[in-house]
């Protein structure tokens, strides 16, 4: 058995598929697409890299691949926090320690020889990816944007001595058990207490509303436990890559005295397609992609945020109630609202305030170097 780097375009391919090939037959699996996957990767494509270093690594028993890890150097989480650590990531392999161990030592080994202080992770490739190792709720297939590993990965990481650092929480509210009347009254003394308009996005004038988004993200944020701002350039990126799911129903921005000063974005649940396609979009998947939009009854709120000044006001329980009408009038049955901090108390009360209930949590691990 060895661990050796990623050298070639065949062993990327080797290295982006093997999640494929290692659960495949879990029924909560997941897979990516592909052709999405390899741009995803592509430092030409993907503009993480311009601010990032990577190294890929593949373990190796004869010719069977046994699993894969990347190890990530994030320059703009380090020059943001004031930090030196390192990530990795993509961890993905057999029900072997031994496996797992070499991996995770191959990682550090690099971060360690980049001058790295911690490794830190999962985080494919940042908090602004899909991140944190799911341990409770892995008997349930992820939602959209949403990482799933089997049981057994929490022993693999824990056991090489990476420690719990933070806990993302996922919640889920069923909308026949949702308090409507309650948060019909409550939004109704906010529309007259705050002073504030809500209104739908226009995908007619998509770039205005990335910039209008943009400048919100960054700073509604940039206090939060791990946050990595986002450059334009990747901001713009990963609005264009969800254009084509994107519903303008779900896309809210609140308003006072004409300025932007909140948004929240849904997505209609896209792995409910996924998990039939195989990680491939031709040549019959594109017509089952397509048709299934239309039929998507589950949604996941993936960014809800308010500029700090405009806080504790109720702006974010409103954008939350606008949501969950939409849900309603477009027959949607329950969503996610993911993910939250463990320590966002403001954000997990007003998730439980709207009727939504804890059911997935995901991990951070650290080890010092």
């Amino acid at each position: 058995m060895k661990v050796r780097p990623v050298a070639s375009k065949a062993d990327m391919e080797r290295f982006i598929r093997l999640p494929m090939k290692l659960h495949s037959e879990n029924p909560n699996f997941v897979p990516h697409l592909l052709m999405e996957r390899r741009d995803f990767f592509n430092p030409k494509k993907n503009p993480f890299f311009e601010h990032a270093k990577v190294a890929y690594f593949l373990c190796e028993d004869g010719r069977k691949l046994m699993g894969r890890v990347a190890a990530i150097i994030n320059h703009a989480h380090n020059e943001f926090h004031g930090d030196n650590i390192g990530f990795f990531g993509f961890f993905d392999c057999v029900d072997n320690r031994e496996v797992a161990h070499a991996l995770l030592t191959t990682a550090e080994n690099w971060l360690k020889e980049q001058g790295m202080d911690a490794m830190r992770g999962p985080a494919n490739f940042s908090t602004n990816d899909e991140c944190g190792l799911l341990v409770e709720g892995v008997d349930q297939p992820p939602v959209v944007m949403m990482t799933w590993n089997p049981a057994y990965y929490e022993e693999l990481i824990s056991s090489f001595g990476l420690e719990k650092v933070m806990d993302l929480y996922a919640y889920y509210g069923d909308m026949k058990k949702l308090p409507m009347e309650k948060l019909t009254r409550q939004a109704d003394m906010i529309l007259k207490r705050a002073g504030v308009t809500v209104r739908k996005a226009s995908l007619k004038h998509l770039e205005r509303e990335i910039a209008d988004a943009f400048q919100i993200y960054n700073k509604a944020w940039e206090k939060n436990w791990g946050f990595i701002p986002m450059t334009e350039a990747e901001f713009t990126h990963t609005a264009k890559d969800l254009k084509m799911i994107l519903d303008e129903d779900y896309l809210f921005f609140a308003e006072k005295e004409g300025k932007a000063v909140g948004f929240s974005l849904t997505l209609p649940d896209l792995n409910r397609i996924l998990i039939k396609m195989k990680g491939r979009l031709f040549p019959t998947g594109i017509f089952r992609l397509l048709f299934g939009l239309k039929h998507i009854d589950t949604v996941r709120v993936i960014t809800m945020g308010v500029l700090p000044e405009y806080r504790r006001q109720g702006i974010d329980l409103l954008l939350y109630f606008r949501t969950i009408q939409e849900a309603f009038r477009k027959g949607v049955i329950g969503g996610e609202m993911s993910w939250i901090l463990e320590d966002n108390l403001v954000m997990n009360h007003i998730a439980e305030k709207v009727g939504g209930y804890r059911y997935k949590t995901y991990r951070f691990y650290e080890k010092p170097l």
